[in-house]
């Protein structure tokens, strides 16, 4: 004689949710950490770091200036100092800060002051004193940086 209560349909349905629970609870932990990984670094608060480029008084009219300034940023338990160059253009609109580095293929970008246009030595792109394209394989303006000017000091936000 076999005992059919251990064979029930009532029996393999409670077994069976318990099983979909387990794997719900899984679910939802994987979902939580790797949603946490992925989401949560666009929660956190972006430090502003404004870094001094140099004064007003140094620059010329219409003439791009190169600067360098040194960003530090923490890596792990070291924090690591970089150096930038970047162009600061005085103008009668302000003073534009604008990125050395060229969108082609990232190479540093010079500034030819007879020909008033900054050239890329590495494919020849050439960009005009506000940054634009001008010739060339460049596929994007110089990248603008925020400026502020506190009294004669220029500062740009890193």
């Amino acid at each position: 004689m076999t005992d059919r209560t251990t064979d029930s349909p009532a029996r393999r349905r409670f077994l069976a949710r318990i099983l979909h629970s387990i794997q719900a609870v899984l679910g939802g932990t994987i979902a939580v950490i790797a949603g946490g990984a992925v989401i949560g670094p666009s929660f956190l608060r972006r430090q502003t770091t404004w870094l001094n480029a140099g004064s007003v008084d140094a620059l010329a009219d219409d003439e791009a200036t190169p600067v360098t300034v040194r960003v530090a940023r923490q890596d792990g338990y070291t924090q690591t100092v970089d150096r930038q160059v970047i162009f600061l253009v005085k103008s009668a609109g302000g003073i534009k800060a604008l990125s050395s580095t060229c969108t082609h293929l990232g190479c540093r970008v010079s500034w030819d002051a007879a020909a008033k246009q900054f050239k890329c030595p590495c494919h020849g792109g050439v960009y005009d004193k506000t940054g634009a394209v001008v010739g060339g394989p460049p596929p994007a303006p110089l990248a603008s940086l925020m400026t502020r000017v506190d009294g004669d000091e220029i500062f740009i936000q890193a």
